[in-house]
């Protein structure tokens, strides 16, 4: 295992980002729930950075609900991996129902963990999006592109750990900083030796934590 839990791996991910040029002006990070959230709190703070969150989520293949085949992104459209929807067979119909009830979930995680608070502003801004790791990518495709029609000065998408498919994938269209992108990847929790799945409590204990300890 390269990390220990999401924490450390924020921590030697916030050193790297605090000496990038691309990491510049007025940054904001952005945390997506809820894996991210305990890597971007360190970051965060290193970065003397104001901390927010993005909420996103995985569409999944029928019948294997974790294989993603796309992502939602805050108010966004759905995002597909093209190939993939080939390699299966399946169209962007098909998977209307997933859509649907995937949307709800986010709209419920948006009410949970913003509440009545407004998207954070990104325009003009060194937005530095931060998760646990990329497998193929999608979600953070979904949400670089929402963030993107926000008009940042620029995207960081920041991970600890990332799949050479997911980097590349991604690499077009924000800034890639990440520590290991190991060619034998085949899952994000694989570089954890802690990698304990988080609940909405856990989210909000870390924002909190971060609240009356961080900056700003």
């Amino acid at each position: 295992m390269l990390f220990a839990d999401r924490s450390g791996a924020g921590r030697a991910l916030a050193e790297k980002l605090a000496g990038s040029p691309a990491v510049a002006g007025d940054v904001l990070v952005l945390a997506l729930p809820r894996g991210g959230v305990p890597v971007a709190v360190p970051v965060a703070e290193r970065l003397g950075a104001e901390l927010d969150i993005v909420v996103a989520r995985k569409i999944g293949a029928p019948g294997h609900a974790e294989f993603g085949v796309g992502a939602l992104a805050e108010d966004g459209p759905p995002v597909f991996d093209t190939h993939v929807l080939r390699y299966l067979g399946l169209s962007s119909a098909d998977l209307a129902p997933t859509v649907a009830a995937e949307r709800a979930e986010l709209r419920r995680r948006v009410r949970r963990y913003r509440g009545d608070r407004p998207a954070p502003a990104v325009t003009g801004r060194c937005v530095v999006l931060v998760d646990d790791g990329l497998a193929t990518g999608v979600t953070a495709q979904a949400t670089v592109g929402w963030l993107a029609s926000r008009e940042p000065a620029r995207i960081v998408l920041a991970v600890p750990v990332c799949s050479e498919q997911a980097r590349d994938r991604l690499g077009g269209s924000a800034t890639v900083v990440y520590l290991h992108a190991p060619p034998d990847f085949a899952a994000v929790g694989q570089w954890y030796a802690d990698f304990t799945q988080l609940t909405d409590a856990d989210v909000d204990a870390a924002l909190e934590r971060h609240a009356r300890t961080g900056t700003p």
